[in-house]
């Protein structure tokens, strides 16, 4: 996928809904470019992954890109409390990083991911559209899964924004619910 492909699957959910995001597991940082360029000079964004080598690149990528963005970079693992503060979030992104969660825990960290939000936030989910995993995508869940998902840890709404082609397992989706 490209920069515009990242910045397509999250503009309809970023657009018009505040200033103050999370890109959680967001590795070298990929769709935090994607938000930095939606969100704006403006844009306050906290970057959440457990391989501190991928957050310093992402930070280099960052500054050579958007150098105006206020980027927060927090290594720690969002499946597990960190100390790090983390204010009320007008939404949060998760691309890519949900299928590494077992099935049995990935309602856990989406309620956890939950409480971050304020009253109203957006939650953002960039997955591949299916069910079946392998041993690079070990957990991947489907729209139709994910909605149910997202149902059962307190959202009120989900619904589906973009898709875009994937050669390794067909195709990304964006979901956003509130």
């Amino acid at each position: 996928m490209e920069h515009a492909d990242h910045v397509f699957l999250l503009r309809e959910g970023v657009m018009d809904a505040g200033e103050t995001w999370a890109d959680f597991g967001s590795g070298t940082g990929a769709f935090t470019l994607a938000l930095a360029d939606l969100l704006g000079v403006g844009g306050r964004i906290f970057s959440i992954d457990r391989d501190a080598g991928a957050l310093h690149r992402q930070a280099q990528w960052m500054q050579a890109r958007f150098p105006e963005t206020q980027v927060v970079y927090i290594h720690a693992d969002f499946t597990r409390a960190f100390e790090a503060a983390i204010p009320p979030l007008d939404g949060i992104v998760m691309a890519n990083a949900l299928h590494f969660v077992t099935r049995e825990k990935q309602g856990e960290v989406l309620r956890k991911l939950r409480g971050y939000l304020k009253p109203g936030g957006r939650f953002i989910l960039v997955e591949y559209n299916t069910d079946r995993g392998n041993p690079w995508v070990p957990y991947p869940l489907s729209y139709s899964r994910y909605a149910a998902l997202a149902q059962q840890c307190g959202f009120q709404q989900t619904r589906f924004l973009a898709k875009v082609p994937s050669s390794f397992l067909n195709e990304f989706y964006s979901a956003l619910s509130v």
